[in-house]
């Protein structure tokens, strides 16, 4: 039997390697997409039955989330009825339109499986106090399940969270943007377009004047904000004056206040152009991720473990020169402390593959193939690990509270 803790951990997830591959493959050869991961559901949730945590399927009345725990009392009997600490981590495992994994979530999944795994064994083996939570998190590619179970009480008790994303490069402070999704209806009236077109009240109309407004406002907003939008429904025939046309509007920031400023400065432009051609217009926030806030003190540590793994990185500051893409997991770094690094799944070296790169179809090539696999193989055991000093280092843990618990900007 292991004596070392952090031995037991990499030798545990190291075993369990060829079953998390299979895990892996089952989920990478079957996409499914956000909300849908019926399979995906299942065979992740059964795995970890099978593996002695106690599964909560369906979690917070969301058919496709779930949650995995797995809890013991130590050895020190003194302890028992005191506060227990908790880690927790993240699987995702929705995949994308027509592209299937160009994201790589059967390797989140693993992942995060594989880390939690880790973790139970340490605490079995070494009777370690503590809680280890795995959440099975849907939809992180359209309208995110963490935002929802995190209303709803999933991460409740937990004192961090961690998880990791695959990519095109290894990156410790990865730096996604904040993102909101409004759905937007302008009402008219319809007429006919030729015999009286005075009659009507032109929805697109409205719809046009705040689609240039908001090209315009990309010249005075910051450059690393970013607007995008589709104009869904457009009217219903050419001879009739819109009365419903519906758009999708996305807007992202680096950080929370500006964010806050581009939702309420597109939403003026909507209501403007709505005052201006007499049309009444409906405005929906349907999903909103917060800018993700890393916890440097867990993401050091986490970095001590991946360099012993031989694993390079970039300098923090040229990570976030970058900002890049959007996650739900910002959310959660929101409400405790948590990090999200990326590993590069194309080389154990850290060399990039030219043209890879997320959301494409080669992307999720490469993420069926043994050296991704080995890639997330050894970010598991490096995440695993410093969820398992969250357990075992009071101090640590103090002050990975302490530096979440300083004013942010």
């Amino acid at each position: 039997m292991q004596t070392n803790p952090g031995k037991t951990v990499e030798a545990t997830i190291e075993k369990a390697s060829p079953e998390l591959r299979e895990l892996s493959m089952k989920i990478h050869d079957h996409p499914e997409i956000g909300y849908e991961e019926v399979y995906a559901h299942k065979t992740l949730t059964d795995f970890l039955t099978a593996h002695g945590f106690h599964v909560t399927k369906h979690a917070c009345d969301i058919p496709t989330a779930f949650i995995a725990e797995y809890e013991h009392p130590g050895a020190d009997k003194a302890a028992f009825g005191t506060p227990i600490r908790s880690i927790g981590f993240c699987s995702e495992f929705d995949a994308l339109p027509s592209i299937g994994h160009g994201c790589g979530h059967n390797l989140i999944a693993i992942a995060g499986v594989g880390a939690a795994l880790g973790v139970k064994e340490a605490m079995e083996k070494h009777k370690i106090r503590g809680r280890v939570r795995l959440l099975g998190t849907p939809a992180e590619e359209t309208l995110g399940g963490k935002r929802p179970m995190l209303e709803r009480g999933a991460f409740e008790g937990l004192d961090a969270c961690l998880m990791v994303h695959p990519g095109q490069f290894d990156i410790l402070y990865r730096q996604p943007l904040g993102v909101g999704r409004l759905e937007v209806e302008f009402h008219g009236k319809a007429a006919h377009a030729s015999a009286m077109p005075w009659e009507g009240i032109n929805a697109l109309d409205a719809m046009t004047m705040a689609y240039n407004a908001i090209g315009l406002l990309r010249q005075q907003t910051l450059p690393s904000n970013r607007i995008h939008s589709i104009i869904t429904n457009g009217g219903q025939a050419a001879n009739i004056i819109p009365e419903l046309v519906t758009a999708v509007i996305m807007y992202r920031a680096v950080k929370n206040p500006d964010l806050v400023k581009l939702h309420d400065q597109i939403i003026e432009i909507l209501d403007a152009a709505a005052e201006a051609t007499g049309c009444t217009v409906k405005v929906e926030k349907v999903m909103e991720y917060m800018p993700l806030n890393n916890n440097s003190q867990l993401t050091e540590r986490f970095r001590s473990y991946m360099e012993t793994f031989g694993a390079k990185f970039q300098e923090r500051q040229v990570d976030e020169t970058f900002p890049t893409g959007s996650t739900d997991m910002g959310n959660v770094t929101v409400a405790m402390p948590g990090f999200h690094p990326v590993f590069n799944i194309a080389s154990m070296e850290g060399v990039r593959e030219p043209g890879l790169s997320t959301h494409s179809v080669l992307f999720a090539e490469r993420a069926g193939t043994e050296v991704a696999h080995q890639t997330a193989i050894r970010a598991s055991k490096a995440m695993s690990l410093t969820g398992l000093d969250v357990l075992l280092d009071a101090e640590f843990t103090k002050n990975v509270r302490k530096e979440f618990d300083q004013p942010k900007e």
